[in-house]
């Protein structure tokens, strides 16, 4: 059950970063935070302890995470892993997570960075984080059309 007066946090989980974002205290803009990067895939200590850091310094009381689901809406291997941590990330944290439709965040970040000016070799830089900030920012969206 969603903490109606804490922040939501976003998250972009990749097979070497997570992109974080986090709403504003209404609930009416997502805003890019960080993106936590790890050498190797399957070491995720140093990934959880920041993410839980980040929840306190923001207060956040719910966790949505992009679902990256194929194009046919199926679940492959890359949604079985988000899966996974995203069941560590509520075992560690006792919060709610709630698992959003990703697809094509990535190509939408790509071209904000287009329109926004940012060369082509630096969009690397930020599009985990620009897609957490998509995925947060979806999730709001749908949750204020539908409480309407």
């Amino acid at each position: 059950m969603e903490d109606k007066r804490k922040r939501l946090m976003g998250l972009d989980f990749g097979s070497k970063t997570v992109g974080v974002a986090v709403s504003d205290p209404l609930f009416l803009a997502a805003t890019p935070v960080e993106i936590i990067r790890r050498d190797q895939t399957n070491k995720l200590r140093k990934t959880y302890a920041r993410i839980e850091e980040l929840i306190l310094q923001y207060d956040v009381g719910t966790i949505i995470i992009g679902n990256p689901l194929m194009p046919s809406g199926d679940e492959g291997e890359r949604a079985r892993l988000t899966n996974e941590f995203a069941d560590n990330i509520r075992r560690r944290t006792g919060l709610p997570v709630i698992m959003e439709d990703e697809r094509l965040t990535t190509v939408e970040a790509d071209e904000i960075m287009d329109e926004a000016g940012v060369a082509k070799k630096d969009h690397k830089k930020y599009v985990d984080m620009i897609a957490a900030q998509l995925i947060l920012q979806s999730y709001m969206n749908r949750k204020t059309y539908e409480h309407k």
